[in-house]
């Protein structure tokens, strides 16, 4: 059996602390199009509030077409942010709430996303020498107690398994919260000697830890993540592999997710149990909380010499390892959500999009439809022979508005429409998901399968590129410089983040949490290099720091 701590009322799981997890919201359905045909409802936990019935009203394809329906809704990010988040979950079909209290179901849609982050990391993986490999998900409990900070910072969230086969184990389980534990008990059956080093390996596995309060993406009691773990037979090979793969998660969230993230080194408070430093990548989200998204720590010895992991040096002495271990977890899809999201719904960045373009057909009259449906189905195969991720959506059970909408929420970055009119002039309309109405919408362009992959694959790159400026300019608007602990306090109570010099102890850092309810975020790498006055001391500082309230 799983045994833990008692979780709070489901109040408090995947939902905001006003909204009860027992309250289920309707799907609605923007005026004009049909809703889709009936389906058992979601579960409560993704839905902050119901919603009622929008009037049948006009809806316009430049203007003209008619259906009746209802408004398909979420709530508007400024009237309820976290309301906000679990309607677009919901409606975009990223996730489910599952049956044990705090868990998700990840749906295709949701796990697409998820893959498109593996396909890219794993590349960046392998290309740094790493090798994938896999680990039980079974732990023995006294492999958590040998590393001191490591049980202290994790026992609250650990699952213990006490019974198996239907007898009491003689040492209970630990299901698997992370893995730097038996990682260290299999490297030290592996490294002998200097040649053995350094070993590099990397896993993508499912984690339980027991969050008091859940929310998903972000945190859930099981998530899916990559861990890697490395040793070394220096440290300074240790160090350098821990800022090598906290580079890598930084161009990975500038390059292929446009979060302008901010990388740095974690406060000794703040840093990973069993860590002699923690570097992190700290995102923006919408609602100006900020988002660790990924880590890298430098472990130093303090697993190798807990579990005798050893090897013999080129001079026949006997060493422990120097390691790392780096992780990102699907709460990176929590991030791509609220970076980039609006009230129409989810918007994706083209590189990590499941479906990067939908080709919707628009006709009227029965006589219209082949010519109309062939011309879309020769967009599409030019567009995926050319590599595009691209979808043809020719169901007859919805009407194009309704489509529009749809495929807007679930963030596709273009659109393609084409028409009696288009197949008669050779050419197509585009509309661009991150810029709404006619201003992102494109009329006569050429069908010729060169000249349109060529415009598709541009506005793409532009599109990746405005998420990402739209994305700094926010974060920039939205970060303070303060050289008091009462412009800290201000800034904090205005809900922007901090920066400004601290030399301050762990004392001070924990009251400034206590006050305010921020956090050093990191120690930003990149910082002035002059020495400055500690905000909250007046000793001299050397360094920046970053504070803000976070998830």
């Amino acid at each position: 059996m799983v045994a833990s701590l008692r979780l709070p009322s489901l109040t408090y799981l995947f939902t905001s602390p006003s909204a009860a997890l027992g309250r289920r919201s309707k799907p609605v359905f923007r005026r004009g199009h049909h809703p889709p045909s009936p389906s058992p409802p979601l579960a409560a936990g993704f839905s902050a509030q119901g919603t009622a019935a929008v009037p049948p009203a006009t809806e316009e394809r430049a203007g003209k077409q008619k259906s009746r329906g209802e408004e398909r809704a979420v709530t508007p990010r400024s009237q309820d942010f976290n309301a906000w988040y679990l309607d677009v979950i919901e409606h975009a079909e990223l996730a489910d709430y599952g049956p044990v209290r705090g868990t998700m179901v990840i749906r295709p849609y949701g796990y697409a996303i998820w893959e498109a982050i593996q396909d890219y990391l794993n590349v960046k993986f392998k290309e740094t020498g790493h090798s994938n490999m896999y680990f039980p998900q079974f732990i023995p409990y006294s492999f958590i107690e040998k590393e001191a900070s490591h049980v202290e910072g994790f026992s609250p969230e650990l699952a213990l398994v006490t019974i198996g086969g239907g007898k009491e184990l003689e040492e209970k389980l630990v299901v698997r919260p992370t893995s730097e534990t038996i990682v260290n008990h299999m490297f030290t059956q592996w490294i002998h000697s200097h040649r053995d080093l350094p070993l590099m390996i990397n896993q993508w596995a499912n984690v339980t830890r027991w969050e008091m309060r859940t929310k998903p993406f972000i945190r859930t009691l099981e998530f899916l993540w990559q861990e890697g773990h490395t040793a070394h037979a220096t440290p300074e090979e240790a160090e350098k592999e821990a800022l090598q793969m906290i580079d890598v998660y930084t161009k990975f969230a500038y390059e292929q997710a446009a979060i302008p993230v901010i990388a740095g080194r974690k406060s000794k408070v703040e840093r990973f149990a069993g860590a002699d430093r923690t570097y992190t990548i700290e995102a923006m989200m919408g609602d100006r909380k900020a988002l660790q998204a990924g880590t890298s720590h430098n472990l130093g010895q303090n697993f190798s010499r807990a579990f005798g992991t050893q090897f013999t040096d080129e001079n026949g002495n006997r060493q422990h390892v120097w390691q790392t271990s780096w992780a990102i977890s699907t709460r990176f899809v929590g991030g791509i959500i609220m970076t980039h999201g609006d009230d129409a719904g989810l918007m994706l960045p083209p590189r990590l999009a499941p479906i990067q373009v939908i080709v919707i057909p628009i006709y009227k009259k029965a006589d219209e439809k082949s010519g109309v449906i062939s011309a879309a189905s020769s967009v599409k195969e030019a567009l995926q022979s050319a590599g595009v991720k691209v979808k043809l959506d020719d169901s007859e059970q919805r009407t194009p508005g309704w489509k529009f909408n749809f495929w807007e929420m679930k963030g596709v970055p273009l659109r393609i429409e084409i028409g009696p009119r288009d197949v008669s002039s050779g050419s197509v309309v585009v509309s661009r998901r991150d810029i709404p109405g006619k201003e992102g919408k494109v009329f006569g362009i050429s069908m010729e399968p060169a000249v349109l992959e060529a415009y598709v694959r541009d506005k793409l790159d532009e599109i990746q590129s405005s998420l990402l400026q739209r994305a700094k300019l926010f974060r920039d608007r939205n970060i303070v410089d303060v050289s008091s602990y009462d412009e800290l306090k201000e800034a904090i109570s205005q809900g922007k983040w901090a920066r400004g010099p601290w030399s301050a102890s762990d004392q001070d850092e924990l009251r400034v949490k206590e006050e305010t309810g921020a956090t050093i975020r990191c120690f930003p790498f990149d910082h002035p290099e002059d020495i400055k006055t500690c905000l909250m001391t007046g000793n001299p500082a050397s360094e920046v720091a970053i504070f803000a309230k976070s998830y």
